[in-house]
């Protein structure tokens, strides 16, 4: 491990941590009963609490670490359209017509979060700044160009292709093919925009137990009675929102989603000129390997937040951290003497369909299995589960519509992943 770029003042927490404490709950007693138990304090927890409680119904939530301890303040602030599988290979698989509702739901969940933020005047650093999406090598510029040339009609975003020969406009590299700029992508600071739910959530009346595993879900006649360490609440229905973090609470989630370790790291302060070479533009970053980089600008531009996979299994940020701070200089040789001031970790859960899922398993709601586009599509989700508890009609999804698949053997630790991540190295490669 590179030492010189770590120090004792590195810290493991995220960067978004120093700026938005960790939210502090008075400890109260569990009722005994309620209408909703929400389990998980995410995005998606808090979205579907959110309308729950504004519904008109008592609702708990739970979690096993502080409120939003997980991904939802750990992830990178990225905003995307959601959906990963184009429109072709949707298709193939389920049919035009609900291929086009899938991607809809995509473009529905940037829309959303947008208006929430603006409708509940939540100061978090929402802007749309475009993303550059860079291709790592000829063909993929090919395959983008063709991609923004042939989109969808009605599904058509707004997207313009840069060559190579331009690229500096955007990113200050010589390392990559080109990319494209997707004009409606938008950054966030995710610690700020969780703390604002936090907040909404908390004036809708919501109850919030932090430090409150959920250890057994069982069904009592058409109520369920969740147990935890501090005692039992039964109430009439149960939101799972466990996302990466699902455990054996959930077997049959479980065996679905695939927790994988994202990484990120965020450097010193750098100068005002280096940022304005090495990011011209306040865009979000993405490439197109399999084993993607992404990486933004922080909010003030004083330092970059990088984010990626560096290893084939789990390993700890301060291992992580001088392997992707590597993998930055690789593509900015410029920040060759730059030390890292953040290194830290999340899990993100993905599913065996690349395809976020919501639905009902043997009564209680579920929405999980973002692939790395949680921040979006966990906010839309958890919106339109709240809406399903409350027996909406606008809370049905194309995406309700899928079965959830899993794989023979998989009981949700991912022993395949390694493998997999030395494959796709290997053709990220070629």
């Amino acid at each position: 491990m590179n030492t010189t770029v770590v120090s004792s003042h590195t810290k493991t927490t995220p960067y978004w941590w120093d700026h938005v404490p960790r939210p502090v709950i008075a400890s109260t007693d569990l009722p005994a009963r309620a209408d909703v138990v929400v389990i998980g304090s995410g995005y998606t927890g808090l979205h579907a609490a959110l309308q729950i409680a504004r519904g008109g119904r008592h609702t708990v939530i739970l979690d096993a670490e502080d409120a939003g301890w997980g991904c939802s303040t750990r992830n990178g602030g990225q905003i995307s359209t959601s959906i990963k599988p184009g429109h072709a290979e949707l298709a193939r698989r389920h049919g035009v017509e609900t291929a086009t509702r899938i991607l809809q739901e995509g473009r529905n969940s940037l829309a959303f979060i947008e208006q929430f933020v603006k409708d509940e005047q939540i100061n978090c650093d929402f802007g749309v700044v475009g993303r550059f999406h860079a291709a790592h090598n000829a063909m993929q510029y090919e395959i983008l160009a063709r991609s923004i040339a042939n989109q969808p009609q009605g599904l058509e975003v707004p997207a313009h292709m840069v060559p190579r020969s331009e690229q500096r406009d955007e990113l200050g590299t010589d390392a990559y093919f080109g990319g494209i700029v997707m004009r409606a992508h938008a950054s966030i600071d995710p610690a700020r925009y969780h703390a604002g739910l936090l907040a909404k959530v908390q004036a809708a009346g919501c109850e919030i137990h932090p430090r409150t595993p959920a250890t057994k879900i069982t069904r009592s006649g058409a109520d369920f009675i969740v147990t935890t360490p501090r005692g039992q609440c039964t109430a009439r229905n149960v939101v799972i929102a466990t996302n990466g973090y699902t455990g054996t609470l959930t077997p049959w989630l479980r065996r679905r989603v695939i927790p994988i370790g994202s990484y990120v790291i965020a450097t010193e302060p750098l100068a005002p000129d280096v940022m304005a070479r090495i990011m011209p533009k306040n865009r979000i970053v993405s490439d197109t390997r399999k084993v993607v980089y992404y990486y933004r600008p922080s909010p003030d531009r004083t330092r970059i937040l990088f984010g990626g996979r560096v290893s084939h299994n789990e390993t700890d940020p301060m291992i992580s951290g001088p392997r992707l701070r590597d993998d930055m200089v690789k593509l900015f040789p410029e920040l060759a003497q730059t030390r890292i001031s953040h290194s830290w970790c999340g899990l993100v859960a993905y599913s065996f369909d690349e395809l976020a899922h919501t639905g009902i398993h043997e009564g209680m709601h579920y929405a999980m299995g973002y692939c790395g586009s949680g921040v979006g599509m966990a906010s839309y989700l958890g919106m339109r589960m709240g809406q399903q508890v409350l027996g909406l009609k606008e809370g049905h999804t194309a995406l309700n519509e899928l079965k959830f698949p899993t794989m023979p053997f998989y009981t949700g630790n991912p022993w395949f992943l390694a493998p997999s991540v030395m494959y796709y190295r290997w053709k990220d490669s070629l």
